[in-house]
């Protein structure tokens, strides 16, 4: 039996944004889990238990579910389902593109056996050919799963490199992403995700231009955004209003929430952040 997690709140007499109910299409929050700190059933549980109806799908970093005991993670898997939480990889898939496609088969296999929901496809450190990222996408989907490529304009982005080492990679253009992302698309991807390092992340200049021919060429709704520190969700809330839809650490959950909901702010954004339902 599921979770109830819409449930009565507290002070709900004082005006709030009001929010799409689970499953959103609009407005998705996207939690990291195990990284920075382990996460075991009874602290997911925790979280999901006091803020389960902000959060739409639970994403690992690093292959970091490989090193947990299998029981554990389809524990964890399970719970997060309990509350309406769809669970991703992460983009651990390019490591194992290293390792041949019979492993990425059996990859992809394991992935629907345990539960996982959504496999997201990166390739911030490898180079692949777009037609073969392509079929990694049907392959996925044919497997029942939710395929969400990740694209971006930083070479060798994903392991916290230092700026003067990324700016010395160089980026990519970024119609080059678009392109990527509109075939992906239109191959069924569930979403793209964006990767933060060259736009947000590890840069000395935000790059704003590039999230805005982002939005204009595949619409706000097709794409999720990494958003790693308060100051770059809080840009984005304020830039493109409550429903982008943003991956930031399980720690700044309620943050964010505070944001998307209009209750709370920085100068810039007290007040400001607002729905309107006709």
């Amino acid at each position: 039996m599921k979770e109830k997690t819409e449930q009565e709140r507290a002070f709900k007499f004082v005006r709030r944004n009001e929010r799409q109910s689970k499953p959103r299409t609009r407005g998705l929050t996207e939690i990291r889990g195990p990284y920075y700190t382990p996460m075991g059933k009874r602290y997911l549980e925790d979280v999901l238990e006091t803020m389960g109806d902000s959060v739409d799908s639970l994403k690992f970093a690093a292959g970091s579910f490989s090193l947990l005991p299998k029981k554990a993670l389809i524990e964890l898997i399970d719970l997060a389902h309990r509350y309406d939480v769809l669970v991703s990889t992460g983009g651990w898939i390019e490591y194992v593109l290293t390792q041949g496609p019979e492993v990425v088969d059996k990859y992809i296999r394991e992935c629907a056996d345990v539960g996982f929901d959504i496999v997201e496809i990166s390739s911030g450190f490898i180079t692949i050919p777009t037609d073969d990222w392509l079929a990694l996408v049907k392959k996925v989907q044919k497997a029942g799963l939710k395929a969400k490529p990740e694209v971006g304009i930083q070479f060798g982005a994903g392991g916290a490199t230092s700026p003067d080492e990324l700016a010395a990679e160089g980026t990519r253009d970024p119609e080059l992403a678009i392109a990527q992302a509109k075939r992906f698309l239109e191959a069924g991807a569930y979403l793209i995700m964006i990767e933060s390092e060259g736009i947000t992340e590890n840069v000395k200049v935000w790059r704003t231009d590039v999230v805005s021919k982002i939005v204009n060429a595949l619409g706000i709704e097709k794409v999720m955004f990494e958003a790693a520190e308060p100051e770059v969700f809080a840009w984005y809330v304020k830039n493109y209003g409550p429903e982008v839809n943003l991956f930031v650490d399980h720690s700044q959950i309620v943050h964010l929430e505070t944001l998307r909901r209009g209750i709370w702010g920085t100068k810039s954004l007290w007040g400001r952040v607002l729905t309107y339902k006709g």
